[in-house]
């Protein structure tokens, strides 16, 4: 009787173990998108992903003893009773930590896991089933074989429980592809569906490698001066993200819809204005964003201006010609507006001051019309990006003069250069090499004061890499005063850089996590003033 009952303990334990690493990694596929190839890179970056030491100590082995030897008698109530303790310590200590993403328990989620779970009751039904059968045919085996316990069929089952959930989450997927693929091309068809019937709804896209949430942002304020916006939230720059924003928040007081397009592939642009049909396109930039996925700049590039490909005759293309590769590109077929902060553009940033306390500058429009503005956004970039917005909304009707007002009231997007009162600067969103320099050059700019730097460095840029993290070390030694680095293994070649410029190796810090990290900035003395640039900051698949 105890032996069943630490049978189902142990069973218990384990399904708790094997449940809780199940929601991992199917937070870690869904961060993915759901692709499998993007999944397994993660999953080979480092082997304590797939099967963590602890796990494979405290749950593993146990159990495996068990399956391989079959204790009887007091063997089994030992054998059980570490297995349900080891168990117990492993689902603890390999329980998910927070997130900053939270998983997301969408219908697709749910689906998943139900499958998931169905896999472990056919395992454990397997376990039940299988002993008897086993030992009742035995004897008609073609080889010699032994009597099978129930504890031991059970051990196997719940070691494959144990070990397996990070192949089980992906295989569960891949079952339930075909039922995933009709339902989304069902939703997407009534997205179609409902855009095709809004012949009075303006589409304007918006991708680049890096500044498209702010100008999603940016622009809506505007554009509300004078039309009723809608735009796609939060990250929804996917095409189910996107869909899902049309079938449940497109209304029919809305007058333009503002879609953030988000890219990891060649295509993905495309199959989005297959979905929405922008009337108008916005190039943020194009750099050396996603390179793991896209391996070249060309890569890059095409994709970005897949957005302008899909335009329409009539519509036009807003171009940030600050950016080397978009100013290089040859668009035909088009309207094209061009917008930056050097001559030769049609929209054109003048006059440019920046401190810590915001910007002040001129745009001057094709007409010659021109108008300053001031800004308590931060930065070189947020210039630029302002400067695209102000052409967007000046040449769908909206007077230069109409903008200064909600330019002047625009409030920054949080984690882009967010000036917080504690003297923290906050640019820990999806950084890159344009956008690091420009918050270190911000940072350069606070004199008689400590400049703290805190930063993963940057990440995703496959063999490109080290190359643009030195570099970033070498530009940051003349504009800081202090430089905690998140993370030891991918933080080498930018600490290689700060060292190769004589930065003081006394005032370098590795800490090994952001918590550690912002620990030592607070131990820093109190003595002097300083400022904080929260530069980057790693995602929950790093």
């Amino acid at each position: 009787m105890m032996i069943r009952v630490l049978q189902v303990v142990l069973v218990l334990v384990c399904l708790i173990g094997a449940a809780l690493q199940t929601v991992h990694y199917a937070h870690v596929l869904q961060l993915h998108a759901y692709r499998y190839e993007r999944y397994r890179k993660w999953m080979l970056a480092d082997d304590k992903r797939t099967l963590p030491s602890g796990r494979l100590l405290f749950g593993g082995l146990p159990l495996a003893a068990m399956m391989m030897f079959g204790f009887q008698g007091t063997a089994a109530y030992i054998a059980l009773t570490v297995a349900v303790v080891c168990n117990g310590i492993a689902a603890v200590a390999e329980r998910p930590k927070p997130s900053k993403k939270p998983l997301v328990y969408t219908p697709r989620i749910k689906r998943m896991l139900l499958t998931v779970a169905a896999i472990y009751a056919v395992l454990l039904g397997i376990a039940v089933a299988f002993p008897p059968l086993f030992n009742l045919l035995r004897g008609a085996l073609p080889i010699k074989a032994g009597i099978l316990t129930f504890t031991q069929m059970l051990s196997g089952v719940l070691l494959l429980g144990v070990l397996m959930p990070v192949f089980f989450v992906p295989f569960a997927n891949r079952l339930n592809a075909p039922i995933e693929k009709r339902i989304a091309d069902g939703f997407t068809k009534d997205a179609k569906r409902i855009l095709s019937e809004r012949t009075d709804l303006t589409v304007i896209g918006i991708t680049g490698s890096y500044g498209k949430t702010s100008v999603k942002h940016y622009l809506t304020a505007l554009l509300s001066v004078k039309y009723n916006v809608l735009m796609t939230p939060e990250s929804y720059n996917t095409p189910m993200g996107i869909v899902r924003t049309v079938r449940e928040q497109l209304q029919p007081s809305h007058e333009i819809f503002v879609c953030e397009m988000g890219a990891r592939n060649r295509g993905d642009i495309r199959e989005i204005c297959e979905i929405v049909h922008p009337h108008h396109g916005v190039i943020t930039a194009v750099g050396e964003q996603h390179l793991e996925t896209f391996s070249t700049m060309e890569a890059v590039t095409d994709t970005k201006f897949e957005l302008i490909d899909a335009l329409p005759e009539n519509g036009i293309a807003f171009l940030n010609v600050d950016n080397e590769h978009i100013a290089s590109r040859d668009v035909r077929g088009v309207k094209v507006i061009t917008y930056g902060t050097y001559d030769g553009a049609v929209y054109t940033a003048t006059d440019v001051v920046a401190d810590i306390n915001g910007s002040r500058f001129t745009v001057t429009a094709p007409d010659g019309d021109s108008c300053e503005y001031t800004t308590r956004l931060l930065g070189l970039h947020s210039i630029q990006n302002l400067v695209g917005c102000i052409a967007v909304a000046n040449q769908l009707g909206i007077t230069l003069r109409e903008l200064r007002s909600p330019v002047k009231h625009m409030k920054p997007v949080p984690h882009r250069l967010q000036l917080l009162p504690d003297g923290y600067i906050d640019d820990s969103y999806n950084s890159n090499p344009v956008g690091f320099r420009a918050a270190l050059d911000l940072l350069g700019m606070m004199k008689d004061t400590r400049r703290v730097l805190v930063t993963p460095g940057l990440l995703e840029l496959g063999e490109k890499q080290d190359l643009l993290n030195k570099d970033l070390g070498i530009y940051a030694a003349s504009r800081c005063d202090w430089v905690v680095l998140v993370g030891e293994r991918q933080t080498e070649s930018f600490k290689n850089g700060l060292l190769s410029q004589d930065f003081d190796a006394e005032h370098i810090f590795v800490a090994m996590d952001l918590h550690q990290a912002l620990s030592f900035v607070r131990s820093l003395p109190e003595t002097e003033k300083q400022i904080v640039l929260l530069e980057n900051d790693p995602p929950d698949t790093f």
